[in-house]
């Protein structure tokens, strides 16, 4: 994952024959990095197989300032509907516009549902793999190279061909499924949804290596993960964007633990439960299909599981109505047809985003009705109808009350924590959550130390193998055993350390 750009200037207006000038010398560190991430397989993605009869993508050459020195394609259906919605779609590695456009069923759906698709690509020049960036703060940040391109072509799209605004969307496999994550945590008012393919959480790599996210994953509390968003562009307030996440059960490169951490992310922005509020299978595989749902019964996350599959775009061949894609071209897998499923949660198919929870109102007067050290107790009016009740702390369902009032246990001194709680009826359906309240226990706040890895193993706060350390007590990977790598570890209770975000004391 090079981080080498090519200069910038004019690009050339030739359709699909991609800008190449000679690499600018890089440094030893960056190359070795490159050459490490082609012996796992391509990075994300491998070779392209011979093309077929491909699509028909229009070049755009002059769509912004484009500090990412990316490349834009438009795919036009031949009918579009007045202000059309818009779908940016981003490439894996090894892999181009073109590729992506004539295997993943977009352009299907785009001719069936009447939406304009743009396809970002990048080029060795950028990345010696033809990946995103989606690692590097130079291109994953508001406003700053590749990230601030796609940016452009949004807003572009907008301005020449006369797309909604409020209708655009993200999606990605694998460096462009991260990349995905990159534009909804920096962009949040520009993209409405997006779907993550093979891709990883949002600011992964802020304490951590690329590879290290990729395999064996990184393990983060929600509420940290969703502070590297909100972080990503402090001054907005909401709503945050729909996520929808596709991973197969069986991938190798990017390891199935990023759809928990991707969900864990995005169900925290969104004031959900990791637990989902439905779930069902879909298409001719069995996808085990979850949905953790909004407070107004849309789906605000959904987790789709591909069983069977390892590192791709679930694709079905095919010419029905929900069958789409080519297989042939690596990282394309025949399975289902993710692109019928994505465009769906879209609200591309004029079924709008989603079913709502049950007919039960929100419960109101959530209300803390007694602290102290290590408990918080809760209040609420009774719903008529309602058989028990689910509680949920900062995000996560902790409780199933039958009634009014409850006790909170376990909880740290001197911690603040946000409560809902919603009314289920008799077939176990929750309905509408109630308002928020937020709550601090009494005492002292967990003490915190930031050090190095191998000073917080010297200091008794970690554990090592020889190769990584773990905090001592939850055993989260901290990384590799060395100086280079820091962590900040709280401790609550009393010999129990956690990775802390930035909110620790």
């Amino acid at each position: 994952m090079s981080s080498h750009r090519r200069p910038s200037g004019t690009q050339s207006a030739v359709p699909r024959e991609p800008l190449r000038r000679p690499p600018r010398p890089r440094r030893a560190l960056v190359r070795l990095l490159a050459l490490v991430l082609l012996a796992v397989g391509g990075v994300l993605a491998g070779p392209a197989s011979p093309a077929r009869a491909a699509v028909s993508l229009e070049r755009i050459a002059d769509f912004g300032a484009n500090p990412g020195t990316l490349n834009m394609y438009v795919y036009r259906p031949a009918t579009l509907p007045a202000r059309p919605p818009v779908v940016v779609a981003l490439h894996g590695c090894t892999q181009s516009a073109q590729i992506y456009a004539d295997n993943s069923g977009l352009t299907e759906f785009a001719d069936r549902r009447g939406f304009l698709l743009v396809f970002a690509e990048t080029t060795s020049a950028n990345n010696i793999s033809q990946c995103f960036n989606w690692f590097q703060s130079t291109d994953n940040r508001r406003g700053q190279g590749e990230a601030a391109s796609i940016r452009q072509m949004a807003a572009y799209a907008a301005s020449a061909y006369g797309a909604d605004p409020a209708r655009t969307f993200v999606t990605g496999l694998s460096a462009g499924g991260a990349m995905t994550s990159v534009m909804l945590a920096t962009y949040p008012d520009v993209f409405a949804a997006g779907a993550v393919i093979a891709g990883l959480p949002y600011d992964c790599t802020k304490d951590t290596g690329a590879l290290a996210c990729m395999s064996p994953g990184v393990d983060r509390s929600p509420a940290v993960w969703a502070q590297r968003v909100r972080d990503a562009y402090p001054s907005w307030t909401g709503p945050w964007p729909r996520l929808a996440v596709w991973h197969g059960d069986q991938d190798p490169k990017v390891v199935p633990r990023n759809a928990d951490e991707l969900r864990d992310q995005w169900t925290a922005l969104h004031g959900l439960t990791t637990t989902p509020d439905r779930t069902t299978s879909i298409g001719p595989d069995a996808t085990r299909h979850e949905e953790y749902l909004a407070g107004d019964g849309t789906v605000a996350v959904e987790v789709n599981r591909v069983p069977g599959i390892g590192h791709g775009t679930p694709v079905d061949p095919g010419t029905g109505p929900g069958q789409c894609g080519r297989t042939g071209t690596a990282n394309f897998i025949a399975s289902i047809c993710s692109s019928d499923w994505i465009t769906r949660f879209f609200g591309l198919d004029g079924a709008g985003p989603g079913p709502g929870p049950g007919t039960l109102p929100a419960p109101t007067g959530l209300a803390a009705t007694g602290t102290d050290d290590t408990s918080v107790t809760l209040s609420w009016t009774p719903v008529p109808g309602a058989a028990d009740y689910v509680l949920y702390r900062d995000g996560t369902q902790v409780a199933n009350p039958a009634a009014p009032p409850y006790k909170d246990t376990g909880l740290a001194p001197g911690t603040s924590h946000t409560y809902t709680v919603a009314a289920r009826d008799g077939a176990g359906t929750a309905g509408v959550r109630s308002a928020p309240v937020a709550v601090s226990t009494t005492g002292a706040a967990a003490a915190c130390w930031t050090a190095n890895n191998y000073q917080q193993v010297r200091a008794g706060r970690a554990t090592t193998d020889g190769s990584h350390a773990y905090a001592k007590g939850s055993h989260q990977d901290m990384g590799l055993y060395n100086v280079f790598v820091t962590h900040t570890l709280k401790e609550a209770p009393a010999g129990y350390f956690v990775i802390a975000g930035a909110g620790c004391p």
